[in-house]
């Protein structure tokens, strides 16, 4: 099995690594968009968050790996035993990748043909969603993705769960998960229905200067030569990141948000123009999971300002009359409620 990039290996893209961080801390925010140059390290930053998460704890030989602590969101095939006779076990947080080609069985299940072959019972086979259950559902290329499979994200995202119809079979199960997309604006846009559903919209572009150029290629080129000997390398590093994420997430539930604070995020929402309230929402979710980050026991301006471009640059309306890209927008109205 191949060795993850090192998360805490990537060179720059401050913006995307904070994104990412942000959603393994809150999975509440919604997801994460990351748009820009093809080579700037989007699919290698989330296929290296995978290796950051610590491990949870999930019923055993459940096929969506239910929760045993939390008996409201249990599958039926779990429910009845939660009686303090669940076996649990520790496994990774999955991190699903759903390719560009997968039909819709694949990814909401189908019926298992063995078990109805063999032994005459019409039973569910899994698809992707199952397998993202508590994870993140991971989309290289979002904006090609076809319109009958957005349908199906933008449902079960909307209920957190996914319900089958096959074959006499009538199947739903918890399908609840953080939708992490990547792509290429050059490409073709995103519906406006699943973008919506994004918590945060990262912009990446190609390293301009020489030094990180240079870094980049330094430490890619160590990675594919050896990799244990790199990720052994950069272990320190990963470890340092993994308990702040831990700890960030402990903090989290403290982490006081004044009043003063959701008001900078209302009147900068309204400035700009933002439909809908999961501007403010997004804002001040995203900015308490930055101040569990660093340690801050109260959101500040500070914390907020760091993260209205990701989480605003795409809620903007179309305006004829400014042709100025969106982050320019939510800059100028950054500076307009917080002052230069």
């Amino acid at each position: 099995m191949a060795v993850a990039y090192p998360f805490s290996a990537i060179v720059g893209q401050e913006e995307m690594k904070l994104a990412l961080l942000i959603a393994a801390v809150e999975p509440t925010i919604g997801g994460v968009l990351v748009f820009g140059d093809r080579g700037t390290g989007k699919s290698t930053a989330v296929r290296a968050l995978a290796g950051l998460l610590p491990p949870t704890r999930s019923v055993v030989d459940c096929p969506y790996g239910c929760d045993p602590g939390a008996a409201a969101g249990l599958c039926d095939a779990c429910r009845p035993g939660h009686a303090g006779k669940l076996k649990s076990r520790l496994a990774p947080v999955p991190v699903v990748d759903l390719p560009l080609g997968a039909t819709e069985d694949r990814v909401v299940g189908a019926l298992d043909l063995e078990r109805a072959l063999i032994r005459g019972e019409k039973a569910l086979q899994p698809g992707l969603l199952a397998r993202a259950h508590r994870g993140f559902l991971y989309i290289d290329e979002v904006n090609l993705l076809e319109d009958h499979l957005v349908d199906v994200l933008l449902d079960v995202a909307a209920s957190g769960e996914n319900v089958v119809e096959r074959e006499g079979i009538s199947v739903r199960h918890p399908a609840r998960f953080v939708l992490l997309g990547s792509g290429n604006p050059e490409e073709g846009e995103l519906r406006p229905q699943l973008l919506d559903r994004f918590g945060l919209s990262v912009e990446v572009r190609t390293p301009t200067g020489i030094a990180a150029r240079i870094e980049v290629v330094r430490r890619r080129d160590a990675y594919e030569r050896d990799p244990g000997a790199f990720v052994l390398a950069w272990k320190p590093e990963e470890e340092k990141l993994r308990r702040r994420l831990v700890n960030a997430r402990k903090r989290l539930a403290s982490i006081e948000v004044p009043d003063a604070a959701i008001e900078r995020a209302a009147q900068l929402c309204m400035g700009l123009g933002t439909d809908g309230l999961r501007g403010e929402l997004t804002l001040v979710r995203a900015a308490r999971a930055v101040a569990a980050l660093d340690q801050d026991a109260v959101v500040t301006d500070a914390h907020l300002r760091r993260v209205a471009p990701s989480a605003l640059r795409h809620r903007l309306r179309r305006n004829p009359l400014d042709d100025a890209g969106s982050t320019v927008r939510v800059e100028r109205g950054i500076v307009e409620v917080f002052g230069a």
